[in-house]
């Protein structure tokens, strides 16, 4: 009989996203009738800008015709794609980035997951917490931590506690890690960081020899102009992190998948040997041989983002979803809960009222008033008592909800 990864039993019964859709098959069977509104994954609901549909369809005519027929495209994504994201997304904002060290994927979070594959197994990482499942999860996989404790800590990672007493924001460690998961604008808090934050974090690093795994995923939501929405705009980073980004929160591409990862060629790690090795180099090597690149089509309307047209109608977009966070923020805070987020970020962190655990309060939302969210307990032990409502909905649905939640409850 073939033996298998063991590291997948070290995982807990569900992750946290199958979990939550199981108990929602489960009401939604028993009760037919109700109206269930989900706010709870992170999953667009508006349709794709126009620039991008356009520029789509045109890539279709292209497939149809010999002369402009594409087949293998270059793994790491098409030059004119790269270069207009260079240009708009890094070296509009002062970094110093080139189309070279940019690699299109399908997906932010296969890359967070995938980039543990030119890593050794003896790095000492620290994720935040609460922090984004999949972080943890892909570490456990690969072998990387022992069995997880009875609040669900893995032993061999270093967590760093984030909450309203530190503005979510985790303190710089006492001690050395070699790895480093951020994500601003952060999932599931919502919170922001400073440039003088990260600069903390990008000195630390540099001393420590450590890489910071910089998810910016949500970088389109920031309005404040003083904050950074770019790893790369802090002193030093190109010696130390790897940004990953997505078009499936700005753009609508949930279900059309395109992102990228941004590989300085300046960044190093150690080889068993003591010698020092080009990261770019091994990226380029795990995606030439683990990953086809993405299609033709769906990179043609990536590259429609960066039109005139397609940064306006994604501002639009932005816009529309900041929107409905201020909704939930300000309906909630009437209802007497305590809100956290929801500016400069699609996430609404919400304090559980009556020292409600975190399934209580989502159970209690599901069976009163129809609407799901996330539980904070699912994204590490430190987001119990926290609760996680999304602002990727229509606006409708978001009234709706606001609406249900404020004449059901008075948390005050």
């Amino acid at each position: 009989m073939a033996s298998i990864n063991d590291n997948y039993l070290k995982l807990k019964a569900g992750y946290l996203f199958p979990e939550i859709g199981r108990r929602v098959s489960a009401f939604a069977q028993d009760n037919p009738e109700a109206n269930i509104i989900k706010l709870g994954i992170g999953d667009v609901t508006e349709p794709l800008p126009q620039a991008c549909r356009d520029a789509m369809s045109k890539a279709i005519e292209d497939m149809g015709d010999r002369t402009s027929f594409k087949g293998y495209g270059p793994e790491q994504g098409y030059g004119w794609l790269r270069e207009k994201i260079a240009q708009n997304d890094f070296q509009a904002l002062g970094c110093d980035v080139s189309p070279e060290e940019i690699f299109i994927s399908d997906g932010s979070k296969c890359d967070c997951g995938n980039i543990l594959d030119i890593f050794g197994k003896n790095n000492k990482i620290a994720v935040t917490d609460p922090v984004y499942p999949v972080y943890v999860d892909t570490n456990v996989m690969a072998g990387h931590t022992g069995d997880a404790n009875e609040k669900g800590e893995y032993e061999g990672l270093v967590y760093l506690p984030i909450s309203a007493d530190n503005d979510f924001t985790a303190e710089i460690p006492s001690e050395a890690v070699d790895l480093i998961y951020l994500c601003f604008p952060n999932n599931p808090t919502g919170a922001t960081a400073t440039k003088e934050y990260l600069q903390k974090w990008v000195n630390y690093a540099r001393k420590n020899g450590s890489i910071i795994l910089f998810d910016a995923a949500y970088e389109a939501f920031i309005t404040d102009p003083s904050l950074p929405r770019s790893i790369f705009e802090i002193e030093g980073a190109r010696e130390c992190a790897i940004e990953f980004r997505s078009f499936s929160k700005n753009a609508g591409f949930t279900g059309t998948r395109c992102a990228f990862t941004v590989v300085p060629k300046t960044l190093k790690g150690k080889a068993s040997d003591g010698s020092e090795v080009e990261l770019w180099k091994l990226w380029n090597r795990r995606q030439s041989t683990k990953f086809n690149g993405v299609s033709y089509i769906v990179q043609r309307g990536a590259e429609a983002v960066y039109s005139p047209e397609g940064k306006a109608e994604i501002s639009e977009l932005v816009n529309f979803y900041l929107e409905n966070a201020s909704i939930i923020r300000q309906e909630l805070t009437k209802a007497g809960l305590t809100v956290y987020g929801g500016v400069n970020a699609p996430y609404v962190w919400v304090k559980t009222p009556d020292g409600l655990s975190s399934w209580d309060f989502f159970d209690k939302l599901l069976h009163n008033v129809h609407i799901v969210g996330t539980p904070g307990s699912g994204f590490g032990a430190a987001g119990e008592g926290y609760f996680r409502l999304s602002a990727f909905n229509s606006r409708e649905n978001v009234i709706e909800a606001m609406k249900r939640i404020t004449t059901t409850f008075n948390f005050a």
